[in-house]
């Protein structure tokens, strides 16, 4: 078994276009490290619809170039199969440790395939690949990107034509064509021949964000504004210069582009701790509202003054916010949503006469619906301008939420205000997480199959109305790992996370409220219900 394993890390050695992980490579094999080196070759990283994700290091199992370039002339020869064979591909990347290289390797690769690539010209937000794909008319576009994922991560996201990323049987035509690669040496990748964009890609994107903010709207509320160590600074400060608000005030230790995320033990604003630095700029500085995009900028956080501290608004209440901001401004289409998030985008769109779907979680879904004119999910991404980037955008949504609480501040009127609004109309509804991160991903399928086993017939005191096994698909959506039920006055959705090692359960309850002075009382009855209910599901899971 030994043996085998070496045979298959030395034969990975010979090929490794890399001197960084080559060297890494060499120092297990020369240790005998046989439990690193099984778990770099017991496998390999799998191409999905969350295209690759994975620790940056040698072998298989992890993300580098020679796992790059396997799934770069997989996509050229899905490509080729479909038609394309002289198509465009646009490349973009973020500010992660490797993403250069994969971007070059990826043209590279495209390039020998007898396609026409091009390169953005920078590390640039994951929206301005998604809004270039249409724009240039490409026939896909990858873009190199962990998002949110810890500093040791990196990714592989990759989108066709429409602007949208891949789905079924997309994802498993292009992981067929990637597992038909005997060795790199099969693959042609020239030195050069594919073009490096210059700025007009962007100058586009920007003038159409413009596009987002209705004219003549307020422009008055002032920003806090952190990065997160990512690419979103310079597009979003200049997306705001353009719109006329008031120029952020930056957490200026987050500011700039920076791999090793050294503020944040994870780069993601949901996280705890994350946006201890915002929060503080924000009590020196008391602006309206705070505003975070996640290192590759398509994720939009928001904070409000709340009494005498800031908090974070959870994603399902900022998108009832845009959602409701964009009903006034007489918004025409689909509202649509992944149903992990809060049912009151539903409530909403149906007292106004609009359209309105759920699919499954991600926004390769939610770029999809025929007539979309606005989507979201709860894990803080907005679509706000499908028409333009068919994908969340974390730029444009920061635009159209300081839009809202111009206008609101403009009445003496804030964020929370019209929170309460919403729920004096539709009720109280009230989303929380229940999320085991694990080491071990088997624990994921047996909490799974536990549920699946025996399933709870009552949690938080509230009985099971129905139980659902999305693995079988629904009449409006195709099959999915995830379990659904439905509660007298609640919901619960269980699912392993796409892109992360973790288990996750999404929470939601809805509370009446008689008027204002009841609001309170639905509040602490709404969170005593998401305890329970988080109590409850632990320990039916077993996590």
């Amino acid at each position: 078994m030994h043996d085998e394993l070496i045979a298959r890390a030395q034969a990975w050695l010979a090929e490794d276009p890399d001197a960084e992980t080559r060297e890494e490579l060499a120092k297990l094999i020369d240790a005998g490290d046989h439990a690193e080196l099984a778990a770099r070759f017991g496998g390999t990283l799998q191409f999905g619809t969350a295209g690759l994700r994975g620790e940056l290091g040698a072998g298989p199992l992890r993300m580098n170039r020679s796992v790059v370039i396997r799934a770069a002339a997989g996509l050229a020869a899905y490509l080729r199969a479909q038609g394309h064979g002289d198509g465009l591909v646009v490349i973009g990347y973020d500010a992660r440790h490797k993403s250069a290289d994969f971007a070059r390797d990826t043209a590279a690769v495209m390039t020998g395939a007898g396609l026409r690539a091009a390169l953005l010209p920078r590390p640039l937000p994951t929206p301005v690949l998604a809004f270039a794909i249409r724009h240039l008319g490409a026939v896909a576009g990858v873009e190199v990107t962990a998002s949110h994922n810890p500093p040791r991560d990196n990714g592989y996201k990759v989108y066709l034509g429409d602007g949208s990323q891949i789905v079924p049987p997309a994802d498993a035509g292009i992981a067929a064509e990637i597992d038909a690669i005997n060795t790199l040496a099969d693959i042609p990748r020239p030195d050069g021949g594919w073009d490096t964009l210059d700025d007009g890609v962007l100058d586009a994107y920007l003038a159409r964000t413009d596009a987002v903010l209705a004219p003549e709207s307020p422009r008055t509320a002032r920003t806090v504004y952190t990065a997160m160590h990512g690419v979103g600074r310079d597009v979003l400060l200049a997306a705001f210069a353009r719109a006329g608000f008031p120029a952020p005030v930056l957490v200026a230790e987050q500011a700039d582009p920076d791999p090793d995320f050294p503020t944040v033990a994870f780069p993601n604003p949901e996280e705890p701790g994350a946006m201890d630095l915002a929060f503080a700029k924000a009590h020196e500085t008391d602006p309206d509202l705070v505003i975070a995009n996640d290192p590759d900028a398509d994720r939009c956080a928001v904070a409000v003054k709340d009494g005498a501290d800031w908090r974070m608004l959870r994603g399902d209440e900022v998108g009832a916010l845009l959602a409701a901001h964009l009903v006034e401004r007489g918004a025409r289409g689909t509202f649509a949503e992944s149903i992990v998030s809060s049912s009151l985008l539903g409530r909403i769109a149906a007292k106004a006469g609009l359209g309105y779907e759920e699919t499954l979680t991600g926004f390769k879904w939610i770029a999809r619906v025929e007539g979309l004119r606005y989507g979201y999910e709860e894990a803080l991404g907005y679509c706000v301008d499908p028409d333009g980037v068919r994908d969340k955008d974390g730029i444009t949504a920061a635009l159209l939420i300081t839009e809202l609480a111009s206008h609101l501040k403009a009445r003496g009127r804030t964020l929370l205000d019209l929170l309460d609004d919403l729920a004096l109309e539709h009720g109280l509804h009230a989303t929380d997480q229940l999320s085991a991160r694990v080491e071990d991903l088997s624990l994921i399928a047996d909490a799974m199959r536990r549920l699946r086993e025996q399933p709870p017939t009552e949690l938080a005191g509230l009985p099971v109305t129905r139980s659902e096994d999305l693995t079988r698909g629904t009449d409006t959506l195709p099959p999915t790992d995830g379990l659904r039920y439905t509660l007298d006055g609640a919901r619960v959705i269980v699912r392993p996370s796409g892109t992360e090692p973790k288990l996750k359960c999404y929470l939601e309850v809805v509370v009446p409220v008689a008027g204002r002075a009841g609001l309170p009382a639905a509040r602490a009855r709404a969170t005593d219900l998401l305890a329970a209910l988080k109590r409850d599901l632990a320990a039916a899971a077993g996590i």
